[in-house]
């Protein structure tokens, strides 16, 4: 008796064989491109990021990504108001923008500005009786709010808070001083300092849309330091309930 199969059977039975063959080759690349990409995610951050939680990484980037559109926000209020870096006493727009880049990040006083900073700098640099150079006097007033309302620094880690409160009112504040930059006149009638422009001739609203982008991202931070302070509570909350012991080390 001959026990040989058909041929069309066998090659069904191999097929089988071949798809879980294939599927396992599968696997194994993606494990090793992983593999590789979580090795280069190693080598390509810094080391202090290890002393980060993710929302402290969130922070950092937002903070750093919302000074990105602060400065770029003061080159284009110098574009449309070139007469203001002039009375800063600098040689160039580039050169008055690189010194107010430094007097926010290094917390030090603007001299037009006297010791004011945050709000009180703020309202002052929308001030009629401001005499000086507007443009970096607002920008300069907003980046220092910003690093105050993070606890006055530009960098997070597991050590440091930041208070959620402080941030969204940053955020309500910044929506108040775009409303004022748009708004606000001197005795002529004339504006302090000329930004988004709706007319006829042309449509720039691009001021407002920065402004936007930075309302948005520290919003989105008090949302995930609100959520971080939740959970914190809802994790004390279930131990009393399950009465287990909290940790001491």
């Amino acid at each position: 008796m001959n026990c040989t199969l058909p041929v069309f059977v066998t090659r069904w039975m191999r097929r089988p064989l071949t798809l879980v063959a294939v599927f396992m080759l599968c696997i194994l690349g993606c494990s090793q491109q992983q593999g590789r990409d979580i090795a280069k995610q190693f080598t390509d951050g810094k080391p202090d990021e290890f002393f980060q939680t993710s929302v402290d990484r969130m922070a950092t980037l937002g903070m750093h990504d919302n000074l990105q559109s602060l400065y770029l926000l003061m080159n284009k209020l110098y574009l449309r108001n070139p007469n203001q870096w002039r009375q800063s006493g600098y040689l160039d727009a580039v050169s008055a923008a690189r010194e107010i880049r430094q007097a926010i990040e290094l917390r030090q006083p603007l001299p037009a500005l006297g010791e004011r900073r945050d709000l009180e700098a703020l309202s002052y640099s929308l001030s009629p009786q401001f005499r000086g150079d507007r443009v970096g006097a607002f920008i300069y007033a907003i980046g220092s709010m910003l690093v105050t309302a993070h606890g006055g620094r530009t960098e997070f880690y597991m050590t440091n808070s930041i208070n959620p409160q402080f941030v969204s009112n940053a955020a309500r504040n910044i929506e108040k001083a775009t409303w004022l930059l748009s708004q606000r006149q001197d005795a002529n009638g004339v504006l302090l300092l000329f930004s988004n422009e709706i007319s006829e001739e042309a449509s720039n609203l691009s001021f407002a849309v920065e402004f936007g982008k930075i309302v948005a991202r520290l919003d989105l931070l008090t949302q995930m330091l609100d959520e971080r302070y939740r959970r914190i509570g809802l994790n004390y909350a279930q131990s009393l309930l399950l009465m287990n012991f909290l940790p001491v080390q």
